[in-house]
């Protein structure tokens, strides 16, 4: 009825007929296979989402029937309505839908209510379930957010109808001050009224291209987006203060596409400068875009940039200020050219928005000033993380803007680190201040001859490393820290005592990453070499060595000049890492690609290609001086080394939150760790988060040592309480006792995982520091996780309650990290097959042993193997002398792999090369039974053999075991 309604003319007054409305259904279901599949359609063209459809009635030929019109929000075609308890039809099991909003008869925002009782994380993990459980299928499959509740706190998030929901992404309404919407009718007000819903799910969500998903905008980004429009319907500009990290790149692109709503607006321009094309921000830009309905450009020349200027289209343009600045030369130089002329009377009158990523970094009051007074009716948005403020405003230059408000006009949003660590929308900092003891500062201060030894006592302790880092500077013509004996503690800081910082336990490919960065290009090329030789001349410790042998995999970067004192100096130690980098990863970088060698670094660092999930792909740490401190955003990295003077507050938090991107549950905090004058850099950095976390430093920066190691040890108290020894049985607890049981563990998990990456955190004095050993937390781990399938059991048996409260998928953090590296232990069978190679010890056939019974635990399949290999070679040395252990090893993986392959067809009578073939081809990430080609099976063999499922159900279980089989047999032999 509402197709017949809102497209009569289409249909030429024949409704539809029950065969089209197949057409129309087989159509729609197809759309929605996949949530951003779905998405991509209902973006529609030029906002309009339809459907093709061929009459039935040939004399009425083709046509397209429109469902949905995004542009006709609360008004025109579009009508709304509230579905309660829908059964599902799709899934393995009956499940009831608790709300659904429905858009023109599709649902588009799925609510999932609790009581008070319960927590609103079950409703998330009941949709989580019924995602996986195939139950946002079929038209179901339009859902584009997810809303959970239990009546007094309320969250949304993007949809996924495949269930891979990240509880991190799940977003708290706040109103435009930034004040928290928690109850639900709150939140209903402010997020779901008409016309707020639709705009959610037809405005207010981007599709991401690179990594096909949904993104819906957080309230901050929404409000920053309805303050531009409201501040360029009345004419003004101003700038928009959102937290570096809080999606700043998203915000400007919604805002850009969304000023071209307004009819007086003739074009929006994103104004990048050329410098920042090596950096993401234009590459995000437009991969936002491509799945959008508007015209976004990006212009390759000036001649290209002329021609979208002057046509008449209402587009988005993304260019460079280095090619508007050459239009606007040849425009108003003395005697322009007639071609210049005319172009200049048909754009400089236009109506234009210029849209500013990293406003401050990208356009400078002067160049603002002079395409200010070409385009005398543009329109100006600025956006920064760290606005300049009357206390750290720039030098005087003439009558030139000196502050953000000055140079944009007011701020139209604020949204501070402060704000953005309470919304779990960025990470707060955990910061560590390194270097010379306040003794050492006291008698360099004597000895220069600052203060007699009778009063340096009394000065403060950030004055005195001021003092006397400039006395020396200026008395030794150097400065205080540019030693090699001081860059090498550095480095065997960073080597040999940050395995837990950049989390290097972590499974293969998931270990963090890090920056360290200094005053100068020499200092930083010192700092290459150093690492080189270090690693060289085996200072990397053995425990380092243990759980990543290829820690650290270094990588530098730096502007390389042709004109610059010590250029060829420069461009000769580029050579020598480029070549270190290409052999590294395989790839052909010298100094005429150094943009592309830049991009390809940027890329292995930022990690969002699936091939630089593999650690071999990696970078552990890269050194720079001011590269990818500003707009780089690299959510795997976690710690920047600053080996530098105190930078500006502005530069300070720019640099701090390249470390605080969300990425997984294991990451709590950005890392920063200063390594010059500790006092003093503690008061500057305390200055400017002052400045820029609304008036409190409390709520982003991490606990002391103190408070964490407290933390820690009531949780393991509380552990005690549940059960006080891990002997104690849980086979017959109750289910109340379980959960208070696995949740006591998950909280000691937590507290140990917080307290990890503190300097003072030691492995050796856990009893003394928290109250428990590691293997008591084993043996307590152990029992976890029988109680978590107990608990599953009862929830599946129906004796108790399907639906529990606490996170029983829950990853423990501190028993999963791997003990022993792979490499390390081939690297140690492979010392024993050398031709001149020792007999064997005792204490080293028993290090070996211990090492490959940790590995078992994390790899059986591959544990197994390697178990084997060293058994026959120390029964029998000889005959392994001079062989590969890495050659050996992989061909009994793959004999290991064949007789699964064998086993596994004889089973289910499928040919085994296509078999091979989809296991070993499909990504881990990928596998999936719904995926799973059945024509590899042979239902007639099947029976043949004795088989006695049936044709449905044979095929349904083949897909199932070859997702099975692929992921906890094959996948596991194949990660080493």
């Amino acid at each position: 009825e509402k197709l017949d309604r809102i497209n009569i003319a289409e249909l030429q007054g024949v409704p539809l007929t029950d065969g089209e409305m197949d057409q129309v259904r087989n159509f729609l279901e197809e759309q929605a296979e996949t949530t951003y599949k779905a998405a991509r359609w209902l973006a529609g063209e030029h906002g309009i989402a339809q459907v093709p459809l061929v009459r039935e009635d040939a004399s009425l030929g083709k046509c397209s029937l429109k469902v949905i019109n995004n542009r006709e929000v609360a008004g025109g075609d579009s009508t709304y309505e509230v579905i309660h308890q829908l059964q599902s039809a799709t899934g393995s099991r009956d499940r009831r839908f608790d709300v659904t909003l429905l858009i023109n008869g599709l649902p588009m925002i799925h609510i999932e209510l609790k009581n008070r009782q319960h927590a609103f994380m079950e409703a998330f993990r009941q949709i989580k379930k019924y995602g996986e459980e195939g139950q946002f299928r079929g038209l179901m499959g339009f859902v584009q957010m997810y809303v959970v509740s239990n009546g007094v706190e309320t969250r949304y998030i993007a949809a996924d109808n495949r269930g891979n929901l990240n509880e991190k992404f799940l977003t708290r309404w706040v109103d435009d001050r930034n004040e928290p919407v928690e109850d639900y009718l709150g939140f209903a007000k402010e997020a779901l009224n008409i016309p707020a819903a639709h705009l959610m799910v037809g405005k207010y969500g981007v599709l991401d291209n690179d990594r096909k998903r949904v993104i819906l905008l957080r309230p901050y980004q929404i409000h920053a987006i309805e303050a531009c429009r409201k501040a360029s319907r009345e004419r003004q500009s101003g700038f928009i203060w959102h937290t570096t990290g809080s999606g700043k790149t998203l915000t400007s692109y919604t805002v850009t596409k969304n000023l071209l709503d307004i009819p007086s607006i003739d074009k929006t321009i994103f104004l990048i400068d050329r410098k920042d094309l090596d950096q993401q921000t234009s590459t995000s830009f437009m991969s936002y875009a491509d799945s959008d309905d508007i015209d976004v450009t990006n212009t390759e020349n000036t001649w290209a940039l002329e021609q979208k200027l002057s046509n008449k289209d209402r587009t988005v343009i993304v260019t460079t200020i280095q090619k508007l600045q050459a239009i606007i030369r040849r425009c108003t130089e003395e005697n322009p050219s007639p071609k210049y002329q005319q172009l200049r009377d048909r754009i400089s009158a236009k109506n234009l928005a210029f849209v500013v990523d990293e406003c401050h970094r990208a356009v400078t009051p002067e160049t603002k000033r002079q395409i200010e007074r070409f385009f005398v009716r543009s329109l100006w948005y600025g956006f920064t993380g760290t606005p300049i403020f009357a206390e750290n405003k720039r030098a005087r230059m003439g009558n030139l803007p000196r502050t953000t408000e000055e140079l944009y006009g007011k701020c139209l949003h604020r949204y501070t680190i402060k704000e953005a660590i309470a919304d779990r929308a960025v990470l707060g900092f955990h910061i560590q201040g390194m270097g010379q003891k306040e003794e050492t500062f006291r008698k360099a201060a004597v000895d220069l001859g600052l203060y007699p030894e009778d009063e340096v006592g009394g000065v403060d302790a950030a004055t005195l490393e001021a003092e006397v880092v400039t006395a020396f500077a200026n008395s030794q013509k150097r400065d205080f820290y540019d030693t090699d004996e001081h860059r090498l503690q550095v480095i065997d800081y960073i080597v040999n005592r940050c395995v837990d910082k950049l989390r290097l336990r972590a499974p293969a490919g998931e270990a963090y990453e890090g920056l360290l960065t200094v005053p100068t290009i020499r200092i930083a090329q010192r700092y290459y070499q150093l690492f080189k030789a270090f690693k060289a001349e085996g200072k990397v410790s053995q425990k380092t060595q243990e759980i990543l042998p290829d820690f650290p995999k270094i990588a530098i970067t730096y502007t390389v000049g042709e004109n610059e004192d010590g250029a060829t100096a420069n461009q000769k130690e580029m050579a020598e890492a480029l070549a270190d980098y290409n052999a590294m990863f395989r790839t052909s970088w010298d100094l005429s690609t150094l943009a592309a060698y830049n991009t390809d670094l940027n890329d292995r660092l930022a990690r969002k290609k699936s091939r630089y999930r593999n650690r071999d792909e990696q970078l552990d740490l890269v050194i720079v001086v001011d590269r990818l401190l500003t707009g780089f955003d690299a959510p795997a990295l976690s710690a920047i080394f600053l080996d530098r003077p105190p930078m500006k507050p502005e530069h300070l938090i720019q640099a701090f939150s390249r470390t605080n991107r969300l990425y997984d549950k294991t990451k709590r905090y950005g890392q920063v760790i200063t390594l010059q004058t500790p006092n003093r850099y503690k008061k500057l950095i305390d200055e400017a988060l002052l400045l820029y976390a609304n008036g409190g430093t409390n709520d982003v920066a991490a606990p002391s040592w103190k408070e964490t190691k407290a933390r820690a040890k009531k949780a393991v108290q509380q552990l005690r309480d549940v059960m006080k020894t891990p002997a104690d049985c849980v086979r017959e607890a109750s289910t109340e006792e379980l959960k208070a049981f696995v949740a006591a563990v998950q909280a000691v998990d937590r507290a140990l995982g917080e307290a990890q990456v503190y300097d003072e955190f030691r492995e050796e004095d856990l009893k003394r520091d928290f109250g428990i050993t590691r293997d008591e937390f084993d043996l307590y781990v152990g029992h976890y996780k029988n109680a978590v399938e107990e608990l599953k059991a009862r929830a599946g048996d129906g004796t108790e309650p399907e639906e529990i409260e606490i996170e029983i998928k829950y990853e423990l953090e501190t028993i999963r990290q791997v003990e022993v590296n792979y490499q390390y232990l081939v690297a140690l069978l492979q010392s024993h097959m050398a031709e001149e190679a020792p007999p064997v010890s005792g204490e080293e056939e028993a290090r070996i042993w211990r090492y490959i019974e940790a590995y078992k635990k994390t790899n059986p399949g591959v544990g197994r193997v390697l178990e084997t290999l060293w058994s026959e070679l120390l029964m029998n040395p000889d005959a392994f002398r001079g062989k590969d252990a890495q050659s050996l090893i992989e061909t009994r993986i793959g004999a290991v792999l064949d007789e699964e392959f064998r086993r596994f067809a004889a089973t289910w009578s499928v040919n085994p090369s296509e078999l091979r073939a989809y296991a070993m081809s499909t990504p881990e990430h990928e596998v999936d039974a719904d995926k799973v080609n059945t024509n590899m099976g042979d239902f007639k063999a099947y029976r043949a053999a004795g088989g006695k499922d049936l044709k449905v159900t044979y095929y349904r279980k083949l897909r199932e075991a070859v997702a099975k089989l692929v992921k906890e047999k094959v996948k596991p032999l194949l990660r080493v």
